[in-house]
């Protein structure tokens, strides 16, 4: 990190939920900086709806009065996962059918949105690309199934050799909240809390990441990406 100047990391609280569409908008703001010094910049990631986000832009949703953001966050901090889930099947079946539904992200988007305005969130979805100022190339690189497992199980190892479970020791009394509401975080709470051991939610966090990589690689398979194998020289025309 000491090399090269990174950016969106160690930026907002835990208190501060951020969705896809603030993303957008912090990403377009630095990299506009970005531009006025340099040709080129790089974003790494990550999590393909935030990209879609940046690169094409997202649909024009009404505002959400900050109230009702509030309550639903506070109803969900105290009820839980299937409480969100039961709602939105309730109060919004169209995106239930054909949401996200493991994704309290996207559920608590859905959920908001409905009870403000009435209206599906599907209904506000249309597809439409943005226009950005800059050209864009995505680069894809796919190790083989072995060797990506490998490297994640490592790096898991090496999160906790480096103080992970102290972090979210230090953090289960904010378990509740969103950004905590991730793989890494909620093994470990699990495992605070008596329901596993640490053997076990270690092994947990490397089974659900293995998982998350393959989401990804879907999601990614399906974009219009320029594959490299690892190791591979880059050449980019």
């Amino acid at each position: 990190l000491s090399a090269v100047p990174h950016h969106f990391i160690a930026s907002h609280s835990i208190h501060q939920p951020v969705n896809a569409a603030d993303f957008e908008k912090y990403a377009l703001d630095k990299i506009a900086d970005i531009f006025k010094r340099a040709e080129h910049a790089v974003m790494v990631g990550g999590t393909g709806l935030y990209i879609k986000a940046f690169c094409e832009g997202l649909d024009k949703i009404p505002p959400v009065p900050k109230e009702i953001h509030e309550q639903v966050n506070k109803d969900f901090e105290s009820n839980g996962l299937v409480w969100l889930q039961s709602e939105i099947e309730r109060l919004d079946p169209t995106f239930f059918a054909t949401g996200e539904t493991e994704n309290p992200h996207r559920l608590l988007r859905a959920l908001e949105v409905i009870l403000a305005t009435g209206t599906s969130i599907r209904t506000f979805q249309s597809g439409a690309k943005a226009d950005r100022q800059f050209d864009i190339i995505k680069l894809g690189i796919a190790p083989p199934k072995e060797i990506l497992h490998a490297q994640i199980n490592q790096r898991v190892d090496a999160m906790i050799t480096a103080g992970q479970i102290e972090e979210a020791r230090a953090l289960h009394q904010y378990k509740d909240l969103v950004p905590l509401q991730t793989v890494g975080y909620s093994e470990l709470f699990e495992y605070f809390e008596g329901k596993i051991n640490q053997k076990e939610a270690i092994e947990l966090i490397k089974v659900r990441t293995r998982q998350y990589a393959k989401r990804q690689l879907t999601w990614f398979r399906k974009d219009n990406m320029r594959w490299f194998e690892s190791g591979a020289e880059l050449s980019i025309n």
